[in-house]
Order: structure tokens, then sequence, then C-alpha cells
């Protein structure tokens, strides 16, 4: 009686034992090549929609990161890249011996502070509460009052906050009529943070809302059905169905406002700082074009960035290990 070996992938034991392991590997990668040649090949018009998109984080998100070698040099501009003589950690070095470095980095992390507590949760109420409108009117007129503030430049939303917080403006007449004196708002140290934490909402709330409204539209309504038959009120829907529905989407959202904790953006700042707040609103990106554009300092600026994508990036691995670990949920 004729023995027969067991196979493996259509091959017998004996010739797969005896086949070397680099022959196997090889062999496997060149299948995975080809099968990515005929996928490409199948789906082209897919490939090509994408290839602009590719394109774009090529050029201006990974060829970027080639001139972080610049924190690392005495960089001139008509020198180049390798013209330029290497320092090593001096600007560094520079950067945390500045006088008031970290008076600008208390700045920086103070307000990334107000608008992670108080910024963070104000698109997820509104959602919430344009959810429970019933007329769409009503509705749809809600939503544009709060999305048009997103497409206005920072000029025109600071020329608004300087206009509102005159001493002739509306705030003021409210100061007025209950008796009190003007108060100037934009010259005030103690207001500064608030205005910037309030202008910040007021601009992109509505915006950053879409996405919770479209998670809500997901929700399985036979849930509510069933639970309005089992006497649950609203308050109790809200943190029985619609909360935890909502927790995949707010995590990632709160992992990336994470990740981008130390970009508070210049514009903003440098439209609505004045001398008399300059204590309080200067932050990393103010300073770095003082230093960087306006004195040419192009090496401690390039430090100063690398400083605050490493903080970045710190916070984002901890705050997704931590999600992980609690909700499962998370970036990578």
């Amino acid at each position: 009686m004729a023995l027969t070996l067991p196979t493996i992938g259509g091959r017998t034991l004996e010739t797969a034992i005896s086949q070397p392991q680099h022959t196997r590997s090889g062999k496997k990668k060149e299948t995975l090549s080809r099968n990515l040649f005929e996928n490409i090949k199948k789906h082209w018009a897919l490939y090509l929609l994408a290839l602009p998109g590719v394109l774009w984080f090529l050029v201006f998100r990974y060829v970027p990161v080639l001139g972080s070698l610049i924190a690392f040099q005495d960089y001139q501009i008509f020198n180049g890249f390798w013209k330029s003589p290497w320092v090593g950690f001096k600007h560094f070095e520079f950067m945390f011996n500045y006088p008031e470095f970290i008076s600008i980095l208390r700045n920086t992390l103070l307000i990334a502070l107000y608008q992670l507590v108080f910024g963070f949760p104000a698109p997820l109420v509104l959602a919430l509460l344009l959810n429970e409108a019933k007329q769409k009117f009503f509705k749809r007129t809600v939503q544009t009052f709060f999305y048009l503030p997103h497409f206005l430049s920072w000029v025109i939303i600071g020329g608004i906050m300087f206009e509102v917080l005159s001493t002739h403006g509306v705030m003021n007449k409210l100061v007025a009529l209950f008796g009190g004196d003007p108060i100037l708002f934009m010259q005030k140290e103690q207001y500064y943070r608030t205005i910037v934490t309030i202008s910040s909402i007021w601009k992109e709330v509505g915006w950053n809302a879409i996405i919770y409204m479209a998670a809500l539209t997901g929700i399985n309504p036979n849930l509510y059905e069933a639970a309005t038959v089992d006497g649950a009120g609203k308050w109790r829907q809200l943190f029985s169905i619609t909360l935890p529905s909502l927790a995949p989407t707010i995590m990632i959202l709160f992992l990336i406002k994470i990740g981008n904790f130390m970009e508070l953006g210049f514009e903003q700042s440098y439209v609505l700082l004045t001398p008399m707040t300059f204590s309080v609103g200067d932050i990393l990106d103010t300073y770095v074009f003082r230093s960087g554009v306006q004195e040419g300092n192009y090496s401690v600026t390039t430090a100063i960035g690398l400083f605050k994508s490493l903080i970045g990036f710190i916070l984002l691995y901890g705050a997704n290990h931590l999600s992980k670990r609690t909700t499962g949920q998370g970036l990578f």
C-alpha cells in the first residue's frame, strides 16, 4: 500500500520542509506584489482619484519633515542645508535658557487647556441640542448661523470682537444698562484668555458639530422607541443610548484634539493680541513669527517646532494608550 504524505498549500510535506525559508518568503512577497499590481490594474480609477490626496500628503506633510534638520544647524538661507554648519543641540539649549520661554510656554499651555476643557465639549452639546429640535426650518436656521463663522477669516473675527468689546460696543452698553462703567475688555489681561477661548468656540463650534450630527443619524431609532416604551425619559435616553453610541466618535475626536494640543493657531493670537495683553497672550506661535519671520532665526524657531511636535506626540501616545485600555478605542 502506497504511503500518502499530507499536503500543505498544495505541496507535499516533504517538499514544504525541503524548500528553504527564504525561497518561501520570496514567493510570498512576489505573490503580494502581483496581487497589488492586479488590484491597481483592476481599480485604477479609484487609485487615480486618491493620487492627488497622496501627493498632497507627500509634498506638504512628509517632505517638509526634512527641514527639521535646520534645528541642528546654524542655518543660513544662502548656504542651504548642505553647507550650513552643524551645531547639535545648541538651539534647544538657547530655547530653554531664554528668559521669557517659561512665560511663553505657560501662556500656551493655559490657553490650550482652556480650549480643551471648554471648546471640546461645545460641538457635542450643540449637536445634541440640534438633534432634539423638531422643526426643520428652525434647525436649519440655527445650523447655518453656527456654520457661517467657520468661513470667516480671523481678521474679520478679530474686527468683530474688537467692535463688540469696545467702549461703545454691545457688551459695554449692557454694562452701562446695569449701572457699570465701561470696561476696556481687549486691554485687560484678566479677560484676554476668556476672549480667545470664546472666540475660538464661536468660530468653530458649528463646523465641528457636523461630525456629531452625522454620528447621531446613525443611531438606530428603534432603541429610543424601546426606551420610551420602558418609561425612559430624555435624560435617561441621553446617558443610556446617545452618549454610549457616540463614545467611539467622541474618543477619536478627543485624541485628535490632544495631538494638536499645542497648535493654537498663529492667526487668532496675532489678531487679538494687544500691547497691554502681551504678557498673558504671547504664545509659542507668535514668538516663532517674531523670531523666525521677522528676525530670521530659522534654526531656533525650527527647534521650537520640534519641541511642540514632541509634546504633541507624547500626549497623543499616552492618551491613545489610556483610551485603548479603558474603552478599547484608539487611533492606532
